[in-house]
Parts: structure tokens; C-alpha cells; sequence
């Protein structure tokens, strides 16, 4: 272990020792699935929609265990994958900084030995939580040392089944890929899109907007900007336009308090990473409802940062009730008052909402969701979860209806939706790797199981031989 005095040592000698520990460790394991094409086109093992953290993860893991042929396609600019540089407007992770993240169990492709060898055990110790585009910088090096390609620049707009076994994705920006099976790592609106408030639909676009949007926070300077909700997300956008100079902040929080207590990180072990999944039904959502219905508290942080600025001011028991434009602004009114507001965030989430993905229209019909097969207790009803698909456990969509749409089980669901079905691993970096472990090992055996008679083939043939026959001397 190093100590605090420890210097930095250098991206090139903590490479090497990747290199060295992987080597030690056979890994990554030599491709063994036979390779296929289809129309004159190679056919993916595995396409992978999404070059975010979940999507990097995923194919990682995917290629340690001998899965050679994906494809990882993202939407996005090169180095600009996931929310980090984008709606996700945090100073600094909530996270640890001494999670593990999504290195896979090798230590040295963590962010504290990427930290530390380029700028010291002692600059680690120091270091409170991770800045947010450090985390971006950190996940771009583990693209690189990974050697996962992605393809950026790429839009999925739909998927379908192609015969019996494959699937094909259109693409805008890589034409038509074909693939054995395919991960959904699109992160937290992966299966929807952002909601919106019924009084936010009576806005005009330019006067509001969602968390999730691109906000030209420079043009707020001098002016009054309202936030709907009080979780990270609104915090965050309040810090960022206080910052950016606005006149006035007033946030609007339906709650009377505050939450105080993350029940969640309460109970974090490996027994929940790795027994959530095989809880009862009813016992999963028991678990999230009580979660839910908790609520989780904005971090201290992100608090303080609001809270420090005095013209920053917090409505508590303060939902909307009516919102219109007057004169080019916002005539807000709450039950404790009513507000002039020139622009509008609301921080209220997101919801699944295939309607709003057309790359799924047509599966979509064919998902089962929890809603479709499992009626919790009258005190534990919850839209939120009964929204949930419901996976297979290597994260795969089921039929609603048997029979009806069997490639669902090629599409494994590795984003936040599959919360309710897994449990927190394939959204939040905490438990990351467990969950991209556990859908790289459902996918090699399904992959095995369906090539069974080519690799019984391969048996067959196989004539390398053990004994060359001159090993027993010959005696009279």
C-alpha cells in the first residue's frame, strides 16, 4: 500500500502494470463465439447502445470473458458520452472517491490508481469527492486502456428482429448494424424521457425548461429563476444559476420538510448487490416503495452551495398550482403565494415512456412490465415501479404475452429502469461492475447455449494430442 508521501509515478507505469495484471490473470479470456454474417454484413456478438459509463462497463466485461465482436454506439461527440459534461451539473460526484467503480475487480484500473499515479498518494488523501469532469477524464482513460472502440456521432432509430436469432439496429450515422444480442446502456432515460408536470405544458419553451435540457445558464444573469423539486438534480441547477449571476432563486418543493436520511445507503453490502435479484416480488418492492416513499435528500453539498447565497430562497409545502405567461414572464402561484419568475427549471425526473423512444416501437408493445403481472398492497402502490420492466435475470426484456415478440430476449435492459428487477447496478457507480458482470455471464451462456452443436463440432474435431505414443518405454 502507499503511503501519503508516495509520489506520483505516471500513466505509462500504472498502464504497464494493467497490462502486467491482466496477462497474470489470462485476460482477456481469446475469443471463442463462432463468428456469423448475415447478407454479406459481419454479425455483432454483442451491439451496445450507449458509450457512457454503463456501455463502457458493459463491453469490458464483455471482452474479458472472450466476447470479441461489439459494436458501441453513442449519440454523441467523442469524450462527450454520458450526463457528466452534459445535464449532469453537480460540482462533484456523490459517490466515494474510494469506490471501485466500474474497474472489474482490477485494482489497477480504478479512479484512485488513475488519480494516484499521476498525482500522488498524498494528493488522494486530500482530494474530498471526485470533481465531475475529472470522473468524464477518468472514463475517457478507461475507454482507451480497455481498447473499446466507440462509435460516436451515432443515433439508434429502431431496432427489429431479423430472423429467428439476430437482431438489426438502424442506425443514423452506421447504417444497418446486425447483432446477436444487444444492451441498452442509455442511462436514466433510457426507457422514456424526461417528465414534465402537467403545469409546465402551459409554458411557453422559451421561459422553462427540464434538468435534463441544455440551459444557457449565462443568459439567466439579472434574472428571476424558479426550480421545481428539491432533490440533487434541482439543487444542482440552482448552484449553477445563482453562480451564473441570476437576480433571484426561489425553489418549490411540494414536501413540507426536507429529507435528511439516504435509507438506500443504509443497507449497502455485498448481500444486496448480489441477493436483491433473487428477493420475492414482493419483497423488491417492498424494499424500493419504502425507499421511494422516504424520498432521498439532496446531498449536503449541493445544499450548501444553494443555501449559501442569500438571495437563494426555499418554499417548503409549496406545490405549483398554477403557472402562465403575463407580459413575457411567469406568473407562478404556490399555496403560500405567488411569484414573477422569468425562467422556470423543473428538476422533476424522469418516467418511462416508450412512446417517446421510437428505436423501441416495435418491441415495445411486447415488454412486460411489473404493472402486467404483479399487484402489490393497496398501501404499496407506486406508478413509479409499476412502470418497471420486468428482466430476465441476465437483464433481458420478457414477452407480455408468451410467444408473441421472442427476440425481447436478445435486448438486455442495463440502465436505471431495471432498478426494480436487479437492484442499483446499472445506474450508479457504486455497484456498476457487479451488474456488468452479471449480464456479461448471462449473455456468454446464453451465446454457448445456442452454438451448442458448433462447439460440440469443434469437440469433435479436435485431435490435438496429449500423448505421443513414445512415452512408455518399451520393455522386454
Amino acid at each position: 500500500m502507499l503511503d501519503a508521501a508516495s509520489p506520483p509515478t505516471g500513466l505509462d507505469v500504472l498502464e504497464a502494470r494493467l497490462r502486467q495484471d491482466l496477462a497474470w490473470l489470462e485476460l482477456p479470456a481469446k475469443p471463442w463465439v463462432p463468428p456469423r454474417s448475415h447478407r454479406g454484413e459481419p454479425v455483432a456478438d454483442v451491439a451496445i447502445i450507449g458509450g457512457g459509463m454503463c456501455g463502457l462497463v458493459a463491453a469490458a466485461a464483455l471482452r474479458l470473458l472472450g466476447i470479441a465482436r461489439i459494436r458501441v454506439l453513442d449519440r454523441a461527440a467523442e469524450g462527450q458520452e454520458g450526463p457528466w459534461l452534459s445535464y449532469a451539473r453537480m460540482e462533484t460526484l456523490r459517490s466515494p472517491k474510494t469506490l471501485a467503480g466500474p474497474a472489474l475487480d482490477l485494482p489497477a484500473l480504478t479512479f484512485r490508481a488513475w488519480f494516484e499515479a499521476q498525482h500522488g498518494a498524498g494528493a488522494f488523501a486530500e482530494l474530498g469527492k471526485i470533481p465531475r469532469a475529472m470522473w468524464m477524464d477518468y472514463l475517457v482513460w478507461y475507454r482507451r486502456v480497455m481498447g473499446i472502440e466507440v462509435e460516436n456521432g451515432v443515433t439508434a432509430t429502431l431496432i427489429r428482429p431479423e430472423g429467428e436469432d439476430l437482431l438489426a439496429l438502424e442506425t443514423e450515422g452506421a447504417g444497418t448494424v446486425f447483432c446477436r444480442r444487444m444492451v441498452l446502456a442509455t442511462g436514466r432515460d433510457g426507457l422514456g424521457g424526461a417528465f414534465l408536470p402537467e403545469v409546465a405544458l402551459a409554458l411557453p419553451r422559451h421561459l422553462r425548461a427540464h434538468s435534463r435540457d441544455a440551459i444557457d445558464f449565462a443568459a439567466l444573469a439579472g434574472k428571476r429563476v424558479g426550480v421545481v423539486g428539491a432533490g440533487a438534480s434541482a439543487m444542482d441547477n440552482a448552484g449553477e444559476a445563482l453562480e451564473a449571476g441570476c437576480a433571484r432563486l426561489d425553489m418549490f418543493v411540494r414536501r413540507p420538510a426536507l429529507p435528511r436520511v439516504n435509507k438506500f445507503t443504509g443497507i449497502g453490502s455485498p448481500g444486496v448487490v448480489h441477493g436483491f435479484e433473487g428477493l420475492p416480488d414482493a419483497w423488491k418492492w417492498r424494499f424500493l416503495d419504502y425507499v421511494f416513499r422516504s424520498q432521498t435528500p439532496p446531498p449536503r453539498d449541493s445544499t450548501l452551495r444553494v443555501a449559501r447565497h442569500p438571495h437563494a430562497h426555499l418554499h417548503l409545502g409549496s406545490p405549483i398550482l398554477r403557472a402562465a405567461e403575463q407580459d413575457g414572464a411567469i406568473r407562478l402561484e404556490t399555496p403560500k403565494g405567488r411569484f414573477g419568475l422569468d425562467f422556470l427549471i423543473f428538476a422533476t425526473g424522469f418516467r418511462v415512456d416508450l412512446a417517446s423512444r421510437p428505436e423501441l416501437a416495435l418491441l415495445g408493445p411486447h415488454i412486460r412490465f411489473w404493472s402486467d403481472r404483479f399487484a402489490p398492497a393497496p398501501e404499496e402502490e407506486n406508478e413509479e415501479l409499476a412502470a418497471s420492466p420486468d428482466l430476465a435475470p441476465d437483464f433481458a426484456f420478457q414477452e407480455k404475452v408468451p410467444g408473441a415478440c421472442p427476440a425481447l430476449a436478445r435486448v438486455h435492459c442495463f440502465n436505471y429502469p431495471a432498478t426494480l428487477s436487479h437492484g442499483k447496478l446499472s445506474g450508479d457507480i457504486p455497484a456498476v461492475s457487479a451488474g456488468a458482470q452479471r449480464l456479461a455471464r448471462g449473455i456468454a451462456r446464453a451465446l454457448f447455449i445456442e452454438d451448442r452443436a458448433l462447439h460440440f463440432a469443434a469437440l469433435q474435431r479436435f485431435e490435438t494430442p496429449e500423448l505421443l505414443g513414445d512415452e512408455w518405454p518399451e520393455r522386454p
